[in-house]
């Protein structure tokens, strides 16, 4: 618990804080002076200002505490703004976020205070007004927080336990880092060999596919080091939330708080990976589609929606479900730029050639109300010579009429002339008698929202596909269809496009990616993230039998996992099922980790009989996971050369290579 601060000393601070200007020798007219300077230069960053120019004030300060090196570069810009935010500490320029936050936040800064607003009252976001601004936003608890989570062993759809506490921005200084990453494996048709070197193209973009076991939200911060702005798609297959077995039970009074604020730290660095033609897919159910929606709505903006699917991926139902029985669930998809988007969503770009009736079967088509449409075709059946010149002999006659009586034909004599010459005219015969058609060239109708083929089914070509793969063994609940995934890519990317799924599961996405490359000579890269190890194990299995049963050429992988820290004693936390071994990891805690700075590392005999007289093993679990520093959760990179975390000479080399210059 934190001590309380006295009245009197708030009312101290805060008078300092209004103070500052006078103590250097400013009056009004200068700190006027120095927010319209502070403004305009926080206005020459795109990032800060929304599209009518007008400067994004909860935008700059939610970077202010994530201390934003971007940020921090242009406030260094100004000597004057230098001097206002920075503090020098031995020698060493510091940035004051807390002085800058609250100096931006002053009712009085930006000239948004009660006297601009007087005849605008109401909420607002962004300085906009709700009303103004015609969008929904989510609104919760822990929403400017982060949800460091962990995964359980898989029950049901996908079980993610929180087993630390949510935290605020300021308690994160260190967690976002790009960590150490070890453990490298090349797979190969041929097996398991040694990774040498990270392959590359010319643009210095990495071109391998790979998968990193790990947490999804730190591995994509350090996907973020050196694949910003070059993945093509995000798949993601999300924990669906659903409330069997309460999933997210960290905490069961924000329970749905928890899983938005879980996506939305998700999300938004994803958003970040994508290029500006880039996209991003989440499948999902009902039980938190519409709350994704807005969500995606407000990190990707509502007018980047592409669409949203349906598909029917289990067409027995859910017997268990109530009042209805569920066949379908969602891909939601989103573009970073809808403007950089194709307009058609087709399976095939190839056109395709269709014959239809020459015949214009329509009632009003007779040969009374278009009679310049109604005449003779002759055709012979030897020679295969088409004519409306009656030559005889040899020759079958042919009118446009069907069952319903005399029609005519959808072209008049000139124009069918013109067809004819450009070989779009065919005769047929049909039960046996001759027909004329029309060739014609069409575009691949557009896919469209509602996904009802059997190849969809996820059972079929999900669980069943599995087991054969696995000899008869189920290593994997609900897997996706392989088709789903598939479709998804082939209406979505190119032949030597990136496709990130940091819900990897089972590894349907690299299946999938491999499996397209196969149909259409493409080299798309597939990164996938899980932090499970039974779930890693299947994804590898699955991935090598692939390579290794169709000899796929550019199918082989990386695998790779961020070197744990703290996050070593999370996982002994979370599998202890005994008091007696909780306090066994909590002594070997207090030796080998790095503790939250309240935290005294001793654990006299006092301590351990509060901590047995707890009993109930969760509390005690949670509790064991507060202490534990979460910013040191992995090895960070920039402390890859201390002794203490004993990174081999062979990771060194390798993370030298994947990072490049971010070292």
């Amino acid at each position: 618990m934190g001590t309380a601060v006295p009245i009197q000393l708030k009312f101290i601070i805060l008078a300092n804080l209004s103070l500052t200007f006078t103590q250097k020798g400013h009056d009004y007219m200068s700190k006027e002076k120095f927010d319209q300077k502070l403004i305009k230069l926080l206005e020459s960053n795109p990032d800060f200002v929304d599209d009518a120019g007008e400067l994004l004030r909860a935008k700059v300060t939610d970077r202010a505490w994530k201390l934003d090196h971007d940020l921090i570069k242009l406030l260094l810009k100004d000597k004057e703004v230098e001097t206002k935010f920075f503090k020098e500490i031995e020698g060493r320029w510091i940035f004051d976020n807390n002085t800058f936050i609250t100096y931006i936040t002053d009712k009085n800064f930006f000239a948004d205070s009660y006297t601009k607003f007087r005849n605008k009252i109401g909420l607002n976001i962004d300085g906009k007004y709700l009303r103004e601004r015609g969008e929904v936003t989510l609104v919760w608890p822990y929403k400017d927080c982060v949800l460091e989570g962990g995964q359980t062993k898989e029950e049901e759809k996908r079980k993610e336990i929180f087993f630390n506490e949510i935290l605020a921005q300021d308690e994160i200084n260190r967690m976002f880092d790009p960590k150490v990453l070890t453990n490298w494996k090349r797979h190969t048709a041929a097996g398991e060999q040694k990774v040498t070197d990270i392959e590359r193209d010319d643009n210095g973009t990495i071109r391998e596919s790979l998968i990193i076991t790990g947490n999804n939200l730190i591995a994509l911060h350090c996907l973020k080091e050196k694949l910003l702005g070059d993945v093509k798609l995000i798949y993601a297959d999300p924990p669906y939330n659903t409330g069997g077995g309460n999933i997210f039970s960290y905490n069961n009074t924000f329970n749905h708080s928890t899983w938005l604020t879980f996506m939305k730290n998700r999300l938004e660095v994803a958003r970040d990976l994508l290029k500006a033609e880039g996209m991003i897919v989440i499948a999902i159910d009902d039980a938190e589609m519409y709350y994704l929606g807005v969500l995606l709505d407000e990190v990707f903006g509502r007018e980047n929606k592409i669409g949203v699917v349906c598909i029917r991926h289990h067409p027995r139902g859910r017997t268990q479900s109530s009042f209805f029985s569920a066949v379908h669930e969602y891909a939601l998809f989103y573009a970073k730029d809808i403007t950089k988007i194709k307009e058609d969503f087709r399976f095939d770009s190839d056109d395709v050639e269709e014959e239809e009736s020459f015949i214009r079967g329509r009632e009003d088509a007779t040969p009374e109300t278009r009679p310049t449409q109604y005449y003779p075709i002759f055709y012979n059946p030897t020679t295969k010579e088409i004519t409306l010149d009656e030559k005889g002999e040899g020759f079958v006659k042919i009118l446009p009429e069907n069952r319903n009586g005399k029609r005519t034909w959808q072209l008049v004599r000139e124009s069918f002339l013109q067809e004819l010459k450009d070989k779009k005219i065919v005769v047929r015969k049909v039960n046996g008698k001759y027909a004329v058609y029309r060739k014609l060239v069409r575009k691949k109708n557009k896919a469209q929202t509602m996904w009802i083929d059997p190849r969809y089914d996820a059972n079929h070509h999900g669980t069943v596909l599995l087991k054969k793969m696995f000899d008869g063994q189920t290593p994997f609940n609900y897997p996706k269809s392989l088709h789903t995934l598939l479709d998804i890519f082939k209406l979505t990317t190119d032949k030597s496009d990136i496709i990130l799924d940091f819900f990897a599961g089972s590894g349907t996405t690299g299946h999938a990616v491999l499996e397209l490359n196969k149909q259409d000579g493409g080299n798309r890269k597939f990164i996938l993230v899980e932090q499970l190890d039974e779930h890693i194990a299947v994804c590898k299995e699955r991935i090598e039998k692939v390579i290794a049963q169709e000899g796929l050429p550019g199918g082989d992988f990386v695998s790779c996992e961020l070197m744990p820290y703290n996050q070593v004693f999370m996982e002994r936390i979370q599998s202890a099922e005994s008091s007696e071994e909780l306090l066994g990891i909590w002594r070997d805690m207090s030796k080998d980790s790095m503790l939250n700075w309240y935290v005294k590392p001793q654990a006299p005999t006092e301590a351990e009989e509060h901590f047995i007289a707890i009993k109930d093993v969760e509390k005690q679990r949670q509790l064991l996971a507060e202490l534990l520093d979460k910013n040191q959760l992995y090895v960070h990179l920039s402390e890859m050369e201390d002794e203490t975390f004993k990174v081999s000479e062979t990771d060194k080399v390798l993370n030298w290579a994947f990072y490049g210059e971010s070292l």
